[in-house]
């Protein structure tokens, strides 16, 4: 279904369970900054009314999670932490050329918030399906579901908006540099690293 071109080593679970503090740490700041993103795409475009629209309940539901993990840091009697640069975020952000005219941007930033939320759940099916803590494995599970909307959502808009064969060959090719960052990437306690 998401198509990416990397799956992530089913044994990359097993390095963020035994580095929980640092995965949920990671996890909660992704989260603030997925409902960041959320917002920031309504202030650059907020002639697009039906886009704004779902945004501003997908940055609400961003927040809601970043507000369920940093329950989970309290309840190991741990803390938040300092927030962690992306670099996999950083990378893909940087695939796409600056400048351009405003709906070719727009398209862009919707697919990399796109891929970014289909990295996010293929992550969260790995880890709900590979760690032995059955609380964090039913947590990923539910949170997966909420980033395979989230991707669909992005990528839908940028089809939208870009034309469906345009968005589409941007994406295929999008797929395959994200590819190329996972493989120097993929085997951090990072959700995306």
């Amino acid at each position: 279904m998401l198509g990416l071109k990397l799956p992530t080593d089913p044994r990359w679970a097993n390095i963020a369970e035994k580095n929980i503090e640092e995965i949920l740490t990671d996890h909660a700041w992704c989260e603030q900054k997925a409902a960041s993103n959320a917002i920031s795409i309504t202030i650059r475009y907020p002639d697009k009314s039906e886009l704004i629209t779902e945004l501003l309940a997908l940055a609400q539901e961003e927040l809601t999670h970043f507000q369920m993990v940093h329950e989970r840091i309290l309840a190991r009697g741990l803390e938040l932490g300092k927030p962690r640069k992306d670099e996999y975020v950083r990378q893909l952000m940087a695939y796409f050329p600056q400048g351009g005219k405003r709906e070719d941007r727009l398209v862009n930033d919707l697919l990399v918030s796109a891929m970014i939320e289909a990295r996010s759940c293929e992550r969260f099916k790995v880890l709900s399906e590979n760690i032995e803590n059955k609380e964090l494995a039913t947590f990923y599970r539910d949170l997966m579901v909420s980033e395979a909307n989230h991707y669909t959502l992005f990528l839908n808009y940028a089809r939208k908006y870009g034309g469906k064969e345009e968005a589409n060959r941007k994406w295929d090719a999008l797929l395959d540099f994200e590819a190329s960052i996972m493989k120097n990437l993929g085997n951090q306690e990072l959700i995306h690293g």
